[in-house]
This record gives structure tokens, C-alpha cells and sequence, in this order.
């Protein structure tokens, strides 16, 4: 790989085939067929509105390590638009798939979930901020390319084509082209050992993404 290529382009390239295994996933293949159980997105957007309060709490703390006011303004709104969007789903997808309020607030996180939104809150209080962003790419990218693919097979009438749209669209790509952008900056001006750092986190969220959709199709609970 060319040493002139940029963090988040060698990050891709290295976990290529997590990506591909993660298309592969039976959520996604469904989803995009739209046959995906109504159950089963239910507990999925359940799971990502917990989930997305705990990756806006993990923004701001970035958002309070950025070493300049550009990075301070860029993390801070991505904060308030994660939990914007976890409201915006009361409103939409939770009231069409009839998930009501009592039912989420009595639904704890799965273990996966638990687990991903305790992983990014670690990381961004406890490492640095180059490591901190590395752990919150992913979330964003993926679900970039994700939604890209999906549009590209969805079937017409797909009843998950709203969600679907949200992410493949051009205005959310356009704000995971600037946090590459970030990124990749912050990366340029780190030494070996925090870039090292940075793949191990960037590569431990990449699981966790293939790992939340995975556990969403299994409807996965604690066992006791």
C-alpha cells in the first residue's frame, strides 16, 4: 500500500473484507429485499436509538478533546444531530412500526449493544483524540457504504426504503466526507505508534458495526 495514501483509505483497504462480510449479513441482505421481519427491525431500531445516544455522548467528548475550534464545532454538532436523530425516530420509523415509548424505555441494550456504546465512550474519554476519532469513524462510514449498496438492490416497494434512503443518500455522505476529512488530518500529523493505535480502534469498531447488525437479525437478549 502507497505510504502516500491517506489513514482512512489504508483503514478501508484493511478491513475490506470485514465490509464485504458485513453486506453479506443476513439484516442487510433482507432489508434490502424487504423481507426482513417487522420484529426483528423493531428491535433493531430500538437498539440504534440507545445506541445513538451513547455515540452522541462519545462526539462531545471528542468534540471537547479536538485540538482546534474546527474540530471543536465539527464534533459538538454531530453530537446534537446523533441524538436529534434518535428522537427523529420516536417521530417516524418507531411510530410507523408501532414501537411505542413504554416499549423502548423498558428494552435495555443487548449485549452487543452494551458493549459498542461502552467501547466508544471508553475510548473517547480514556485515549486520545486521534484514537477517539479513529473509533467513530466507522459508525459513520459504514453506514454510508451500507446504505449505498442497499439503494443499489433495494426492490421497489421495499418497506424499509426511508431508512434505507437516510443513508445512502447525498447529505449524509456528505458529513462522512468531511469526518473522513478530519480525520485523515489529525492522522497526517500523528506519530507511528498513535496511527497504530488508530487502526487497532478503527478495526475494533468495524467489528462491533458487523457485530450490532448481526445480533439485530438474531434478536439477541442477555441469556439471564
Amino acid at each position: 500500500m502507497s505510504n502516500s495514501s491517506t489513514f482512512s483509505q489504508q483503514a478501508w483497504q484493511q478491513n475490506l473484507a470485514l465490509f464485504e462480510a458485513t453486506l453479506a449479513l443476513p439484516f442487510n441482505q433482507t432489508l434490502a429485499d424487504g423481507s426482513l421481519p417487522r420484529d426483528v427491525f423493531q428491535h433493531y431500531m430500538i437498539q440504534d436509538a440507545h445506541y445513538l445516544v451513547a455515540f452522541g455522548r462519545a462526539l462531545a467528548v471528542a468534540a471537547a478533546k479536538a485540538d482546534d475550534a474546527p474540530g471543536v464545532v465539527q464534533f459538538a454538532a454531530a453530537a446534537q444531530e446523533a441524538v436529534v436523530a434518535e428522537r427523529e425516530l420516536h417521530q417516524s420509523f418507531m411510530q410507523a412500526y408501532a414501537v411505542s415509548a413504554e416499549q423502548f424505555a423498558r428494552t435495555p441494550l443487548s449485549p452487543t449493544c452494551h458493549h459498542y456504546c461502552h467501547f466508544l465512550q471508553s475510548v473517547a474519554w480514556s485515549r486520545s483524540y486521534p484514537v477517539a476519532l479513529a473509533a467513530l469513524l466507522p459508525c459513520f462510514w459504514i453506514y454510508a457504504e451500507v446504505g449505498v449498496h442497499l439503494q443499489a438492490r433495494s426492490v421497489a416497494h421495499n418497506p424499509y426504503q426511508g431508512w434505507i434512503d437516510t443513508y445512502g443518500g447525498d447529505e449524509f455522505h456528505a458529513h462522512v466526507r468531511a469526518v473522513r476529512a478530519t480525520v485523515d488530518a489529525v492522522a497526517a500529523q500523528a506519530d507511528a505508534r498513535t496511527l497504530a493505535e488508530m487502526h487497532a480502534a478503527y478495526t475494533d469498531a468495524a467489528r462491533l458495526e458487523w457485530m450490532f447488525w448481526d445480533s439485530a437479525y438474531r434478536l439477541q437478549t442477555w441469556p439471564c
